[in-house]
């Protein structure tokens, strides 16, 4: 899957009602060929920005979480592949130039959304006029970005 075709697939996996974070992992999983759902599911909270207290975006937890499930340990006595550290940081820069257009890495700059208020969680997923166009290019693109780097460092094992 290409980094264009990933982040296409996060989005529509938002579409659809994953969170930010479950979208990204997802995609990018799929991309290398992993299946975690239960990954998916321990991703639920970070949606809203940590559970919908407008913190950081789910989006950057759930591309670390790709990384980590490609490139992590398994056991004590194991070591994560050698790229690990440098690849997670250069997400996380990665995700601070994505998201630096809106002001900050946290939900509530991007969405803009107090996920305490029910009519506002309503404007956001009905609404065509809502920021959630804007988390679609966020999602997107920290896919894409997160494919890349996950191209560069090739299929750790």
């Amino acid at each position: 899957m290409t980094p264009e075709e990933a982040a296409g697939k996060a989005i529509s996996l938002f579409d659809k009602g994953l969170h930010c974070s479950q979208a990204v992992f997802q995609a990018g999983s799929e991309s290398h060929g992993v299946q975690a759902l239960q990954v998916i599911k321990a991703l639920a909270p970070f949606g809203g920005g940590m559970g919908g207290s407008g913190g950081i975006c789910g989006a950057l937890p759930g591309a670390l979480a790709v990384m980590g499930l490609i490139m992590g340990k398994e056991t004590p006595s194991q070591r994560d592949h050698r790229s690990l550290w440098r690849s997670s940081s250069s997400m996380i820069k990665a995700f601070s130039d994505i998201t630096a257009v809106y002001g900050g890495t946290n939900c509530s700059d991007i969405a803009r959304v107090d996920w305490t208020d029910i009519e506002q969680i309503k404007r956001f997923r009905k609404s065509p006029d809502s920021r959630r166009k804007e988390c679609k290019k966020v999602i997107g693109e920290t896919t894409r970005r997160l494919i890349e780097l996950l191209d560069q460092v090739g299929r750790p094992g």
